[in-house]
């Protein structure tokens, strides 16, 4: 009988064919057998890489992650007109437990956290100078797929309360083969924070603060800031994003467009999806993009009640375009370049968030902080500045960069209809799952 996992081993990774799954072509790290793949300092590090190209999967953060927040959380902002079932099904919030693209998701989170947990299995093996940034590579990868997953399939993390509802399966140790021990059922919501953060404090201690595209100990400090802030603990979250902002190891660029569209790291990314040729297109760009820069036909239209937001004379607004008869975003127009994952625009805002709420000027002052991102979008400064002000900034600035829905939740903001906590908001844990995993059957999500 097929068992949680057993289907996306290591080195043999199923990837189903929908909207936001493509067959890759697999470096050779990812084909070694499993002894061989553990037994060298050198393997080690390779299947670590192996790691990073799992976490390009289209379902994951090659881009649909980011674009399944913004459909689901889009009501009136933005519409899907593509083909592709998959999407339609969660941007009218009309999901089956067989969808294609939460089922990949489910998989390819998965898949990179049992790559993951070979990395660690074997961390002894790696030599003693590189061995702490090899587990902090491990362990901020890791925490990334267990946060998106428990945001995702669970109901939020209400803040002030027992948050024993279900989460997801918290798998530590690697599968390689099928047995028993595979049937895992889910951990509760609170154990799933809990150890993405005890894993993220460790990987801030251990990773260095340059590291070419690989994860830093500023990547492990920005994710930090978006956990803390996503479960209502500010004052952690501020704290993290100060280390970051207080770094000096980042900078807002220029203008606002250059962050974006960009097939090298800006002054401003502290993480990023980064694709080549060899990948083939980023998910990005084919769903919010036209064919003129390699996307599909425009599955995304952007709606005036977005584009109604701006002011004028916004300079994010000017980033918008249009092309096949609709406004297009214009941050995805690259097929190559960077799927944007944190940037540092986005830690001043949860800085300024976070100190406005708690009445404090940790770093900076609320006021300075948005006016850093306010100026910076061609706008004059401010004098004054409340919570909503800060608010209102973070949905312009990051909008459809995949925060959205998340975003509406933590902030219990209506989708549509819905109320912030409908189970409809919430993704069933997929029906192969389910079928294969006896652990899990009566575990599935309200409504499915």
């Amino acid at each position: 009988m097929k068992k949680i996992y057993s289907i996306i081993t290591l080195f043999s990774i199923l990837v189903l064919v929908s909207s936001c799954e493509k067959f890759l072509d697999l470096k050779p790290q990812q084909e070694l057998e499993t002894n061989d793949a553990l037994s060298t300092d050198a393997n080690v590090k390779s299947v670590l890489v192996g790691a990073y190209r799992s976490m390009r999967y289209s379902a994951i953060y090659g881009g649909c992650i980011l674009r399944n927040s913004e459909l689901s959380g889009g009501t009136d902002e933005i519409s899907w007109q593509g083909t592709y079932n998959g999407p339609r099904e969660i941007y009218n919030h009309q999901i089956i437990a067989a969808n294609g693209d939460i089922t990949s998701q489910w998989l390819n989170s998965y898949d990179c956290i049992n790559i993951c947990n070979n990395v660690l299995s074997a961390i002894d093996t790696v030599v003693e100078e590189d061995r702490g940034r090899v587990e902090g590579e491990a362990l901020f990868l890791r925490s990334m797929m267990y946060f998106d997953l428990v945001r995702f399939y669970a109901k939020m993390y209400e803040p002030g309360v027992s948050n024993t509802q279900y989460g997801v399966p918290l798998v530590l140790t690697p599968t390689s083969q099928i047995s028993v021990t595979n049937n895992v059922g889910r951990n509760t919501v609170d154990e799933v924070y809990a150890k993405v953060i005890t894993d993220l404090n460790r990987a801030v201690s251990i990773l260095p603060d340059e590291n070419g595209y690989y994860a830093t100990s500023g990547a492990a400090n920005a994710l930090l800031a978006r956990v803390y802030l996503q479960k209502g603990d500010y004052a952690k979250s501020r704290d993290a994003a100060n280390l970051v902002l207080g770094s000096g190891l980042y900078a807002l660029t220029s203008t606002y467009a250059k962050a974006f569209n960009n097939e090298e790291y800006s002054s401003e990314d502290i993480f990023a999806t980064k694709f080549i040729a060899a990948d083939g297109i980023n998910q990005m760009t084919e769903f919010w993009s036209t064919t003129e820069y390699g996307g599909r036909d425009g599955d995304i239209e952007i709606l005036d009640g977005h584009l109604n937001l701006y002011d004028e004379n916004d300079e994010r607004l000017a980033l918008f375009r249009n092309g096949n008869d609709a406004m297009r975003s214009g941050k995805w127009n690259t097929m190559y370049g960077l799927v944007n994952l944190f940037r540092l625009a986005e830690m001043y805002l949860v800085r300024a968030e976070c100190n406005q709420r708690l009445g404090t000027s940790v770093g900076a002052t609320p006021l300075s902080d948005y006016n850093m991102i306010h100026e910076r979008a061609g706008l004059p400064a401010a004098t004054t500045v409340t919570l909503d002000d800060i608010l209102y900034e973070r949905r312009l600035e990051l909008a459809h960069e995949g925060f959205k829905l998340h975003d509406m939740k933590r902030l219990k903001q209506s989708v549509g209809s819905l109320p912030y906590n409908d189970p409809k908001l919430v993704y069933p844990i997929p029906a192969r799952e389910i079928a294969a995993n006896p652990a899990i059957k009566d575990q599935q999500n309200e409504g499915y």
